[in-house]
């Protein structure tokens, strides 16, 4: 296991740096068990006491939900902040992003039922989400349609008793989805974008079906192809049904995006800089071209982490930018790639043969560039934002004029 190379804590306050140093700790039980989980995507049910894998769970739900033990610190936040959850993301994701996405907890649905749900919805699906060890899945991508949730061919139609709704159609890439317990599926009710609607599902009703899919990379996320034939959902299931249609399915779809592709950046970031570090501590000695070519990798993924926590801060203070969002997307998945890439380079031609930790995180990173939208999607989302002139903030442009275009190149 490679050392832990020191970077500079950000300074934005004692509690922060107290979390971060938490983080940094806790990450270091991930490699060995991350490992593990690469050879037996089912072996996170052997690491379940490690605080590591309780912090999704505890950070995503709800305060009056969470489950308050002595397996955390109580400066661990429930019901984090995105800058919060990004902070620990990023760690983790150092540790092993396969734990991570492995870990119990109620994972994208959580935005989901914060935007949308009423108190007794709430209390049905994170209810059972802090039940230990309970996973959940969101579910909104399909076969041959991708996450373009405004294309959704699953259906929900009126229950012929006239009573609740029947679920049918299909949901495929979906993580954890065979092992949930419960869910979110995204389906349609009638044409149109305000015919959306988002359902919470218990994977023990007679109609769902599920099978995991094989994977090559970041097995420990257990990626689902879900079936829902004939799935009857009660009317107090539909989620935001006290809301306008106009606020109800789509807009928890997009708030949740929203919410995790920042984390998708934050996965990504933590494994860049860990292929750096392990570079470091496999060639201490390293000097000439090949250590200047670590130190500008690293000096990028640090601008990408200034850069991100500017746009979960903007998501915390209700204004986010969804064209810098994309752009802190896209920009870390493809320096994932390229930091494994140069560790790969500079460790040798059999490196990925000798060094399994590597091949590992090889293969893992090439997953970031298709979770929560593919570069090409982000990037005519930030050409949009370039176009109509809203990317770039008034900082960018009076304080540091002559790196406007940092996140965006």
């Amino acid at each position: 296991m490679p050392e832990f190379a020191p970077y500079a804590l950000d300074t934005r306050g004692e509690r922060m740096d107290a979390l971060e140093q938490y983080f940094r700790e806790a990450a270091r039980e991930l490699r060995e068990p991350g490992a593990a989980l690469d050879a037996d995507p089912d072996a996170v049910h052997r690491f379940l006491h490690l605080p590591a894998v309780r912090l999704q769970q505890h950070m995503l739900t709800p305060a009056r939900f969470a489950r308050h033990d002595d397996v955390l610190p109580s400066f661990v936040p429930a019901e984090a902040s995105c800058a919060e959850w990004i902070l620990a993301a990023e760690w983790l994701a150092y540790g092993d992003p396969g734990m991570t996405l492995a870990s119990p907890g109620p994972a994208l649905s959580t935005v989901v039922l914060r935007a949308l749900a009423d108190e007794a919805q709430q209390d049905w699906f994170f209810g059972r989400t802090s039940d230990w060890p309970t996973w959940a899945f969101f579910a909104l991508t399909e076969p041959e349609k991708g996450s373009a949730a405004t294309e959704l061919t699953a259906r929900l139609d009126a229950d012929p008793s006239g009573d609740g709704w029947v679920l049918n159609g299909e949901k495929m890439y979906i993580g954890n989805g065979a092992h949930a317990r419960v869910g979110v599926v995204f389906c349609r009710r009638a044409p149109g974008p305000w015919g959306i609607e988002a359902v919470m599902v218990d994977t023990g009703d007679p109609g769902f079906h599920a099978e995991t899919l094989p994977l090559i990379g970041l097995r420990g996320a257990r990626i689902s192809r879900l079936r829902f034939d004939g799935m009857r959902i009660p009317p107090e299931r539909v989620l935001g049904r006290h809301r306008p249609r106009s606020r109800r399915g789509l807009q928890g779809a997009l708030q949740a995006m929203l919410w995790f592709r920042p984390s998708v950046a934050a996965f990504a970031l933590g494994v860049g800089r860990a292929a750096c570090d392990y570079v470091l501590a496999q060639r201490p000695a390293l000097a000439g071209a090949g250590r200047a070519e670590v130190d500008t990798m690293i000096d990028r993924l640090n601008r990408l982490r200034r850069l991100l926590r500017d746009v979960a801060a903007e998501i915390d203070a209700g204004s986010p930018n969804t064209f810098r969002v994309s752009g802190v997307k896209m920009r870390a998945a493809r320096l994932a790639e390229d930091a494994t890439l140069l560790a790969a380079r500079l460790l040798g031609p059999a490196s990925l043969v000798e060094h399994p930790w590597l091949d590992k995180v090889y293969r893992d990173v090439r997953a970031f560039e298709f979770m929560e939208g593919t570069g090409n999607i982000h990037r005519r989302g930030v050409f949009q934002g370039l176009l109509r002139d809203d990317y770039f903030t008034s900082r960018d442009r009076d304080v540091r004029p002559g790196r406007v275009a940092e996140g965006v190149v």
